[in-house]
């Protein structure tokens, strides 16, 4: 999804806050740590990069040791991970299996051994060897051993209790099954399960062949094939395991280093690596050593973990809310790279946007091969001044999307060539390209008919977020696009009609495209909101696309009243306000303009899209071919209803019902919800923690209301 410029609001510096703003903000943190741990520890699906997780983190962190008092029940320094998923049984960890500070630079990591010396009342200078090794980027698990056979294996889970994942795990041959030598009668042995990178990229070529889920990254994909429910699917994944750590164990090493070669014996794969740290100079040599060979490694890698050597220190220094005192994660800064831009291509989207990408000589960051990098737009072009021919800067950042960063002026050649963005779009049809006022975008006008849209618009059709049909990947899409199988939506469910067609095709068999077509007859009957979904319309999303649901209940009645919006718009294309949309362009045009999450911007992008013959002429068909479920319409305000055509603000966390069903409450009683406080917001209902949103409305001198007090004036008891 291409990134809208628009300001970014800054997060007020830490050392700036009140404790209201600082209780407000730790609310927030809590809530945003959580969502992210769930998507990564239960999901295997992240949904920002390390470094913007850890930002969130240290921030929560500073804000905490500014006010101690404030710290949160839930706080997420006091927790590690997520809780366990419900597909496999749960272990309870025997010892607490915890997470690791993290250090971002020398100073950081000079601070992590000062911390050490004071509590274990050294010297400032005193030795501390260390044992440092490369932070694998995996899944954590902890191996059970008793008398010498694997028994038990577990993912890390919320760090108390985690998944049993013993079969799977006994698939992976870095694990052994009988330890070799003389090992204690209880030994628990934890280590990272993880990808190498050539493997992950392997896997994700059969699973695009096989129309199978594609994995985001190593990572993702080795705790995804740890996550199978059939023990055959993991054993035909590539994992492996280092491991580097204990928990519990009949004997404790005098030494972690001790330990490490002790596994060794026992038949276990550890980092050939690591190695030990006598001080800071040499802790900072393997780091830096590290990160520039970190792109050549068969494996990712995020940071660099130091740990105590000695045992007992470790045993001294103890634990400190969800991490040991005795290490730390030196995580390493978003990678950067210089290489020759070749060339600059333009991609189309499915709403027709034209994305300038930046072809670039191959180069090795954050352990993948970029080849190309997004250069967002016009705009961006000419900020940047990025030539054919120049040597750019590139940022990797977690799982992001390679960006140009800026130009290296001095190796400029003569010959760089400044790029002249098409006024045409460069699909077969050459149709017109159009820059709306105020936009930063600039958009192919040729829609459905524009082949490069048809094939992006047909693969959101059948993403996870809209239809989400199985089996059909992108690979598919292009291929069948490209041999006439599919032009638009309702072709996926008219292939049935084509099963001849497809079993000649090379490598599908009869097993496949029964798959195939089994998954595509699935989604046949759908929900109205994903039908929303799938069509594509611009700046519609799926909240906006569930209050379309919500309010125009049924597929027929949403066409009939858009293709009515779309023709009262067009007879009065000049701007207007949402307040007077109905009277200034028609009815079906003001109740669009009204729903939930709507405002004139959204409405147009809607009429427009209804306003094309094409587009209209796709929707029909596709609704011809689907049973598609109608949604409860959202209720007609009662007549006597005391917040009809009021706005409401709900702030803080509230007690007796949650703020999706407040919300949904007030909408059903005829009352428009707003995410901030104005001059026309009429009520305010604060609960828990309220902030900026309650001062707000203070200095507005706008009507404020306990959670009581608000159920109260809707006659809720």
């Amino acid at each position: 999804m291409a990134k809208r410029k628009a300001k970014v609001e800054v997060p007020t510096p830490v050392e700036e806050l009140d404790a209201l703003e600082a209780s407000t903000e730790l609310a927030r943190l809590a809530s945003e740590i959580a969502r992210h741990d769930r998507a990564y520890h239960e999901k295997d699906a992240p949904i920002v990069s390390d470094a913007e997780y850890d930002a969130l983190r240290q921030r929560n962190a500073e804000i905490e040791a500014r006010f101690p008092k404030l710290v949160r029940r839930d706080s997420p320094s006091k927790r590690v991970g997520a809780a366990p998923s419900g597909g496999f049984a749960k272990v309870r960890h025997s010892k607490p299996m915890l997470s690791l500070d993290n250090a971002f630079s020398e100073e950081d990591v000079a601070d992590f051994l000062a911390r050490i010396r004071r509590y274990l009342d050294l010297a400032d200078q005193a030795e501390i060897e260390v044992v440092a090794e490369p932070k694998i980027d995996g899944l954590s698990c902890s191996l059970r051993y008793e008398d010498g056979e694997l028994v038990q294996a577990a993912t890390r889970g919320d760090g108390s209790e985690g998944e049993d994942i013993t079969a799977n795990v006994r698939t992976i041959k870095d694990v052994p099954h009988k330890l070799k030598g003389k090992a204690p009668k209880v030994l628990e042995v934890r280590g990272e399960i993880f990808m190498e990178r050539e493997a992950f990229l392997a896997l994700n070529r059969r699973q695009e062949e096989e129309g199978d889920k594609i994995f985001a990254n190593p990572r993702n994909a080795a705790a995804g094939s740890v996550r199978q429910l059939d023990s055959t699917i993991t054993a035909r994944r590539p994992l492996g395991f280092f491991a580097y750590a204990w928990g519990e164990i009949d004997a404790e090493p005098k030494t972690q280093w001790d330990f490490l070669q002790a596994l060794k014996g026992w038949g276990f794969r550890i980092n050939p690596l690591t190695k030990r740290a006598a001080d800071l100079q040499e802790m900072m040599a393997f780091y830096g050593k590290i990160g520039a060979d970190r792109a050549k490694l068969p494996y990712d890698i995020d940071g660099v973990v130091y740990k105590v050597n000695r045992t007992d220190w470790q045993r001294s220094l103890g634990f400190v809310s969800r991490a040991p005192r005795w290490a730390t994660a030196h995580k390493f800064p978003a990678e950067q790279a210089q290489t020759l831009l070749e060339d600059i291509i333009i991609q189309v989207g499915r709403t027709g946007t034209l994305t300038p990408v930046a072809v670039l000589k191959p180069i090795t960051v954050g352990g993948v091969t970029v080849a190309r990098a997004t250069l967002h737009n016009e705009d961006e072009i000419e900020r940047l001044d990025v030539r054919i021919g120049d040597t750019v800067r590139i940022q990797r950042a977690g799982d992001v999307i390679p960006q140009v960063l800026g130009v290296v002026e001095d190796l400029r050649p003569d010959d760089a060539k400044k790029f002249r963005f098409p006024r045409k779009c460069p699909c077969p049809l050459k149709t017109e390209v159009v820059r709306e006022e105020g936009a930063v975008a600039r958009r192919c006008s040729g829609g459905l008919a524009c082949p490069f849209q048809q094939v992006e618009r047909l693969r959101h059709f059948v993403g996870r977020g809209a239809f989400d049909i199985e089996g059909l990947g992108g690979t598919h899409i292009e291929n069948f696009h490209a041999d006439g199988l599919l032009d638009v939506p309702g072709d996926i469910f008219r292939l049935h009609k084509k099963e001849k067609e497809l079993l000649a095709r090379e490598g599908w068999q009869e097993k496949s495209v029964t798959k195939l077509l089994d998954a595509v007859e699935a989604r046949r009957k759908i929900g109205f909101d994903r039908f929303i979904i799938g069509l594509g319309i611009p700046m519609i999303g799926e909240a906006t696309a569930k209050n379309l649901a919500r309010e125009y209940g049924a597929a027929e009645d949403f066409i009939a009243q858009m293709l009515q919006a779309a023709k009262e718009r067009g007879k009065n294309a000049e701007p207007t306000k949402k307040e007077k949309a109905a009277e200034e362009v028609g009815e079906a045009y003001g109740r669009l303009c009204n729903v939930p999450d709507i405002g004139v911007t959204t409405a147009d992008a809607v009429t427009h899209f209804f306003a094309d013959k094409r587009n209209v002429d796709v929707v029909k068909d596709l609704a011809g071919e689907l049973e598609i479920q109608s949604m409860a319409r959202r209720p007609a305000a009662a007549a006597d209803s005391k917040i009809a055509g009021k706005t409401v603000v709900f702030t803080g966390s509230l007690e007796q019902m949650t703020r999706d069903g407040a919300k949904e409450q007030a909408e059903a009683l005829g009352a428009k919800v707003a995410g901030s406080v104005s001059k026309k917001t009429d009520y305010v209902v604060v609960g828990a923690d309220a902030g900026s949103k309650a001062r707000k409305a203070e200095e507005l001198g706008v009507t404020m209301l306990t959670e009581q007090e608000w159920l109260d004036l809707i006659g809720q008891e």
